[in-house]
């Protein structure tokens, strides 16, 4: 039996400290474990790395064997024989030790030793990947604690008994509150972005979380490497689409929830806003279960999550760090923190237009339900909807790795969410007397009916604009529920998303039931749904929190180039229909009727111009406006794009490149003028934009996934069928080869860049825009990005490409569109803008070697001769009227150089700066 004592949660103890169990209650350490954990695949090897001013860091990596499974190890300490506390950090699902190795340095340079490892079935440790199974990776981290126990530099309360806190970010964090539920030696932990209940996260309230879900077994690298029974739980679910008790059952019992009364160590507990995975619901439950067995409990509501954004990593393990000390090293004066923060959106930087973040606070943590509360009317009002055959097309919320950066920017009036006229059901509040600011789960009560089986819905409410043309989805969040017939027809209260978002004064509130969302499984079969509102909208709000007077160090939350692209391809495919308070598709102007005679011609522009918006800032339309002359961005543009031609766009900074490819790409309208894609007129929504692919530079990718996981992910987004994305093709192109099965983050910028263009590329689109696409590349990079776009035009498609680097466009483009001023210079082939020269080309079979390049420079009447970057050619500039072609071509063949062609050569710089009469690319 336990002693009172060893009851006691040990941040209460005085020293000396008290024993403590190990797993499952048996007292001391892992006598066989201990044994197995000294057998090392390596000796070990150390390094050093030190920051300005602190301590050297050493770093030990070894291979250990737990129970016949090695585990890739780091130790990280700063040296010295003198006790301290310990620290193991976890790793995210997908990851290894790497990713946690920037956070241990920083521990062990504040003082702890920090061991890191890589969990069962990832990085270099081997065995299967079991989700923190207790009996294994749980178990595994005990054992690890063994290991500390016996190092002469950390500090322990008892033999066996290291001092030792964990944490670590999602599958990471997740362990780090298993491992103290399960071994009572943890005396504090600070898990990141994770999960309570793994079955409420993927199952949410009988619901499949299809998409995370494909996400975990495509990360872990295939159902093949899990343990046998979460792989066939997860196929039968993925078939059927809807968990059964069993598989509810399997991940219960390895999540934190199932030792929620044993848990006792102090827990700092950060959780994202942007974060469709495991939303704040999760850390709201492990904060209450933690707070009821007696102790301390901070909770963290940081801007990013799962879905992208902002992770605030430097404030965030710096406050990890602060709690270390406040409950490890016994630092009183350590300032551990408010008992709960929330990360908000405070206005946009004047400067380079991100937005702002603030940090509000409150001595005590409101929970869901919030301090105080607020009912919004939405009337009693009935709505019929309908579930189409197969869920398809699925409504819009979340998409893993843009939500984040939209989430940030919604107050803003930025956001990515769609609803299928006839798949949902709408209620409007009234218009706002005064700004609401809500902090919690909102709830109403609902009564709904289906015409059969169960009622699958999801709920969401929007923030909407006074005007009714702008809708936004805070954080990007639904509630997913299922009502079996049990429940229909009566009332039940509806518990919707937890959010924090100020909606403004004269904004209304929008709720939203919808039959289908991409995120989640939805019944095949066609259902009919009605839905009555039964009470009003009550929101949670939070009075006691304050956001700081001063903002907090600014962070940058740009919209992810993969939001971008996402955003435009679902535009263009899905805004054909759009609900009600969305952007709706109008019916055609008059002129803008297909013209069949340009049905084979890729793009056709005419008499195009857009005006500058204001013209501020912009110091070309100011120096207009100077002139009296109305300021415009592109002004009487005019081309034409054939078939199989790859289309250079030059010009220099502020040509009115990059406004004309928006056009082009539908996501601006001109002033005047008229873009036609094969014969079809372009505007915002035009069906025939899904036969165009668009690269914007930057794109971005979720780290963790393979680069193939990534653009299947990208292209289910798009709400298309799997069969038309044409990936492999796409693929073949972009020749990534093996690296495709690797996660992103292994990637170099050129990979990156590749998989950027397969993902444009994707569904075979006949027209391809590329917006710089060898920024940040070296020359091997480009001259394969180079070849990427050869290739692809070589199959009768269209290439455009924006690009500063001329020397790029020369070679792999045929045609060229010259702008200066949002004016056309000059268009045509690249020989022809080029033109003659006093420089000729000679081309030759084969390599030359210096010695005959130095003989051909040496010549009577030539002023130099060069090499051309593969070899097999020379530019030779003539310098003297006496020396013509003729009497080189005699001289050439005189020393044996193997001809095969001479003509005239330009450089298309010395052209293009004739063009626009000496402007700077």
């Amino acid at each position: 039996m336990e002693t009172p004592e060893a009851r006691t949660p040990r941040w209460r103890l005085p020293l000396p400290r008290a024993r403590r169990r190990g797993l499952g209650g048996v007292r001391g350490r892992w006598a066989a474990g201990l044994a197995a954990l000294a057998v090392l695949a390596a000796a070990g090897t150390w390094n050093a790395v030190a920051d300005d001013g602190t301590p050297a860091v050493h770093r030990q990596d070894r291979t250990m064997r737990v129970d016949g499974v090695s585990l890739d190890t780091s130790y990280f300490t700063t040296g010295g024989t003198e006790r301290r506390p310990a620290v193991l950090i976890g790793h995210g699902f997908g990851g290894s030790k790497n990713d946690v190795r920037a956070q241990a340095e920083r521990l062990a340079g504040a003082g702890y030793a920090v061991l890191t490892w890589s969990a069962r079935g990832f990085g270099k440790s081997d065995g299967e990947i079991s989700l923190n199974a207790p009996d294994r990776e749980v178990k595994d981290v005990s054992r690890l604690i063994d290991w500390l126990a016996d190092r002469p530099e950390v500090r322990l309360d008892a033999e066996g008994d290291p001092r030792v806190g964990v944490t670590g970010a999602s599958y990471g964090g997740a362990v780090s509150l298993l491992a103290a539920g399960y071994d009572r030696r943890v005396d504090a932990v600070a898990p990141q972005v994770t999960y309570w209940n793994l079955a409420d996260a993927l199952f949410p309230d009988g619901v499949f979380k299809k998409l995370w879900a494909g996400i975990f077994v495509t990360t872990g690298g295939g159902c093949q490497k899990f343990e046998k029974r979460i792989c066939a739980m997860y196929e039968r679910v993925a078939v059927t689409g809807k968990p059964d008790a069993a598989a509810r059952a399997l991940l219960t019992e390895r999540s934190p929830s199932a030792v929620a009364d044993r848990i006792g160590a102090p827990a700092l507990i950060v959780q994202g806003q942007s974060d469709s995975l495991f939303p704040l619901g999760q850390a709201d439950a492990m904060a209450r279960a933690i707070r009821a067995n007696g102790a301390p409990v901070a909770v963290d509501w940081i801007a990013g999550g799962h879905d992208g954004g902002d992770l605030e990593a430097d404030r965030i393990h710096g406050r990890i760090t602060d709690w270390f000390d406040r409950y490890l090293k016994d630092d009183t004066n350590a300032d551990t923190g408010p008992a709960f923060r929330v990360t908000r959106t405070g206005g946009v930087d004047s400067t380079d237009g991100a937005a702002r973040t603030r940090g509000a606070s409150s001595a005590t943590y409101p929970g869901l339900a919030g301090d105080g509360k607020r009912t919004i009317g939405l009337g009693r009002r009935t709505q019929t909807f309908h579930n189409p055959a197969g869920a398809n097309p699925p409504g819009i919320s979340a998409v893993p790795g843009v939500g984040g950066g939209l989430t940030r920017l919604s107050s803003l009036g930025v956001g990515l969410s769609m609803d299928f006229p006839g798949q949902y059901a709408r209620f409007d509040s009234a218009p706002l007397d005064g700004p609401v600011r809500v902090t919690g789960s909102p709830t109403v009560r609902m009564n709904v009916k289906a015409d059969h089986g169960d009622a699958v819905l999801f709920g969401k409410v929007y923030d909407v604009s006074p005007d009714g043309g702008q809708q936004v989805l805070p954080a990007q969040l639904v509630a997913p529920f299922r009502i079996t017939p049990d429940r229909q027809g009566r009332d039940m209260e509806l518990t919707l998303p937890a959010i924090d978002h100020r909606f403004d004064a004269g904004h209304r509130l929008r709720l939203v039931l919808s039959a289908t969302d991409l995120g989640y499984a939805s019944p095949a079969e066609p259902a009919t749904y009605t839905a009555t509102t039964t009470g009003p909208l009550t929101v949670p709000t939070a009075p006691a929190l304050r956001t700081a007077a001063a903002a907090l160090p600014r962070w940058t939350w740009g919209l992810p180039a993969a939001a971008a692209v996402i955003a435009a391809l679902l535009l263009f495919t899905a805004r054909r229909t759009s609900g009600s308070g969305a952007r709706r598709t109008t019916h055609p102007a008059p002129g803008t009727a297909p013209d069949p005679a340009l049905a084979a011609v890729p793009l056709r522009i005419t008499g195009l111009s857009k005006r500058y918006v204001k013209s501020a800032g912009i110091p070309r339309a100011l120096d207009s406006v100077r002139a009296g002359e109305t300021p415009f961005a592109v002004k009487d543009l005019s081309f034409q794009v054939e078939k199989g031609q790859v289309l250079g766009l030059l010009g220099p900074n502020g040509a009115g490149k990059t406004t004309t490819l928006r056009m082009l790409m539908g996501l601006i309208t001109p002033d005047d003028g008229e873009i036609r894609v094969f014969g079809q007129t372009v505007r915002p929504g035009a069906p025939v934009l899904s036969r165009v692919g668009a690269f914007v530079e930057g794109a971005g990718f979720l780290p963790h996934l393979s680069g193939r996981a990534n653009l299947e992910l990208y292209w289910a987004a798009t709400g298309r069928p799997a069969e038309d994305s044409r990936i492999d093709e796409a693929l073949e192109i972009a020749g990534l080869g093996d690296a495709l099965a690797r996660a992103v983050r292994t990637y170099s910028q050129g990979m990156r860049q590749r998989l950027a263009i397969a993902q444009a590329m994707l569904g075979m689109p006949d027209l391809l825009i590329l917006d710089e696409p060898t920024n940040g590349l070296d020359p091997p990079q480009i001259r394969e990005m180079r070849d990427v776009m050869i290739r692809y035009a070589a199959g009768g498609r269209t290439v455009i490409v924006s690009s500063h680097l001329l020397s790029e466009v020369e070679q792999s483009c045929t045609h060229l569109v010259v702008m200066d001023r949002g004016r056309l210079v000059q268009a045509g082939p690249v020989a022809e803008i080029i033109g003659s020269g006093d420089v000729l080309l000679v081309t030759t079979a084969r390599e030359l070697s210096d010695p005959l390049v130095e003989k051909v420079a040496a010549l009577p009447g030539i002023g130099s001769a060069t090499r051309t970057d593969d070899g097999r050619g020379l530019l030779v500039r003539l310098d003297a009227t006496s020396t013509t072609t003729s009497d080189l071509i005699a001289e050439l063949v005189r020393l044996d150089v193997p001809l095969t062609g001479v003509g005239p050569h330009r450089r298309l710089e010395d052209a293009f700066l004739t063009l626009i009469s000496g402007g700077s690319a």
